[in-house]
This record gives structure tokens, sequence and C-alpha cells, in this order.
């Protein structure tokens, strides 16, 4: 067996990590805040455009068909996520400050990643397939469900009333998507062509709209509201929440008698949450001040499922590869254990 390599910190991190500095260190204001705040709107349309263009519509009717995976991924991202946000609440309400537990909330709240879902999955050897389908339904039911989980948790601290952040989203997010949709004919072959170029436009948007929400929560003086000991709780914290989201994935797959294929896809679909699309989002539906701190544990959550499931996904791969007709004969032995 061959040493395992040791885990990285993920490069596109390491860019957040900068840009929240810069933001710190080098707040935008006045003339230069207008600038990016226009370029963040830019970013964020065009992130959500060339979602559009490069979803693959087959991918995701082939997948659907095995609806309690995608029914059990989706439960988790929307149900059982919310639940252990509010649970840890109130439990432990004076943990961290509202503005931080509403983040946490938020975090909770969000749906799956798309890419690295899928690149764990493949990496596993489990049903890329269905991780295609039930990684892309989760972002695309996300659009809607994200706002409205997020109204009916975090309603008296957003920035707008329900219907200014369903008209926000339509037009920054839903409607830019759709229009990729439409386009996707065209433009998908190019975008297949320049997958470097197309990954570089996507973390570049992350990182301006996460250098602009840490600017204006400077310069709203928000962060004078959180102490160093603050991170380190919200280390803990999602490392409780995604703890209890690969166990509750892992589990009930085995309890529905899934295959490993179908474990894995479902473990690595529904235990982690878009960074991609939290951290835009946010942006839309908070204050500039606020969006800062919304923000910091998606980052958090972010690396740590990352660090998690690159290991899982490594112990998944190792397992043995069961022969072709014993697998026939004994499909019960495919459901291997990592």
């Amino acid at each position: 067996m061959s040493e395992p390599r040791p885990l990285r910190v993920d490069p596109f991190i390491v860019a957040l990590l900068a840009a929240a500095v810069l933001g710190f260190l080098a707040p935008a204001q006045g003339l230069a805040a207008t600038v990016v705040d226009y370029l963040k709107t830019v970013a964020i349309t065009l992130l959500f455009f060339l979602q559009g263009v490069r979803l693959q519509r087959s991918a995701v009717i082939a997948g659907i068909t095995q609806w309690r995976l995608q029914l059990l991924t989706l439960g988790c991202t929307f149900l059982l996520f919310p639940l252990v946000g509010v649970a840890l609440r109130a439990v432990l309400p004076h943990l961290l400050g509202d503005s931080l537990w509403l983040g946490v909330l938020y975090l909770c709240a969000l749906p799956s990643t798309v890419q690295s879902s899928i690149a764990f999955t493949s990496i596993a050897r489990g049903n890329v397939p269905a991780a295609i389908c039930a990684a892309t339904v989760s972002n695309l039911l996300g659009i809607v469900l994200t706002p409205l989980l997020v109204t009916l948790l975090l309603q008296m601290h957003a920035s707008s009333s329900p219907m200014e952040q369903i008209r926000a989203i339509t037009e920054q997010l839903l409607l830019p998507f759709i229009l990729g949709q439409v386009v996707s004919r065209w433009l998908r072959p190019w975008a297949f062509r320049h997958p470097i170029l197309l990954s570089i436009s996507d973390r570049g948007s992350i990182v301006l709209v996460v250098y602009a929400a840490f600017s204006a929560a400077v310069i709203a003086g928000t962060w004078n509201r959180v102490h160093w000991s603050d991170v380190l709780k919200l280390l803990a914290l999602s490392a409780i929440v995604l703890a209890l989201a690969l166990a509750a994935t892992r589990w009930a797959s085995r309890l529905a008698r899934f295959s490993t294929e179908d474990e894995i896809a479902t473990v690595f679909c529904g235990s982690k949450k878009s960074l991609a699309t939290g951290v835009p989002m946010a942006n839309v539906l908070f204050s500039g001040a606020v969006a800062g701190l919304i923000i910091l544990p998606v980052m958090i959550f972010h690396q740590l499922q990352l660090m998690a499931c690159a290991y899982l996904a490594r112990r998944y791969a190792e397992r043995p590869q069961p022969d072709s007709r014993d697998a026939r004969l004994h499909p019960e032995r495919t459901i291997a254990r990592p």
C-alpha cells in the first residue's frame, strides 16, 4: 500500500485569506469602494452565467432516476444542516456573537458544492453520474431554497425584505444562470476548451467578493466585535457540523442498503457546502458590513471539508475492487466499508 500523501492547503484558500487581509489593511473607500462594488456585481453575474453555460442537462437527467440517493442528499443539505445549526445555537447561545451565529446558520442553509463533490466521488471510485446530478440539482434548488431558509432563520438580520431578496437573487443569480443555459449550446465547447481560464474567472470572482465584504466590514467597524478566540470557536463548531453530516450521510446510505458507489456519492454531495455560491449570495442578501462576518464561517468550513473529504476519498479508493463475476453472484459484497 502506498504511503498516504500529506494533506495540502488549497491555494484557493490562500488567495481568499490574502483578499481578507488586504481588506483589513487597505479597505476600499470613496470612489474605490464604488468601483469595487460595481466590479463585484459584474463578477457575481459572470460567475452564475458561466455556471449555466457549463451545466450538462443530460447528466442531470441520467442521474435523477436514482431518486432515493437524490432525496437523501437534498434532505441532508437543506434539512439536516439547518436543524443542526439551530440546535447548536439553542444549546450554546452565548458561544458566539449574534453576527457570527448568523454566519453559522447561513452556512447551514447553503447548497452543496459541484466541482469538488464530483472530483472526490471520482477519486473514491463512486457513482459519478449520480454525484453530478445531486450536486447540480442542489445548486439549482439552492438559488431558491437558500434565500427562503435565510428568510426563515435570519429574517431579522437580512439587509432587505424577503421580496427584495427574491428580486435581487433573480436578477443577479437566476437570470444570468438561465441565460447561460440558453447560450450553452454554442458556448459550452469553448468553455470545455478553456477550463483553466474559466477556473481563474470563477475563483477570481469569489476572491474579489471576499475583498469587498471584508473591506466594507472594516469601514463599518464590524470587526471590532470579533476576538481571535471566536475563530477557534468557529473551527470547533465547523468540525462538529461536518462530522455530524459525514456520519449521517454514511449511516443513512448503509441503512438504505446503497452500494458503495452510491454511498460515496451521497457522502460527498450531502456533507458539503458551496463557497462558490455562498460568498456571492451573502453579498446579495446582506449589507457589505454584515457580509464580512457572514462569510467567515463559510470560508472556515470550506477548508475543513476539503481536508476531511480528501482523506475519505483516499480511504474509499483503497478498498479492494470486487471481481465482476463475484459481484454479480454476491452483490452485497460490493457494499465494502472504508
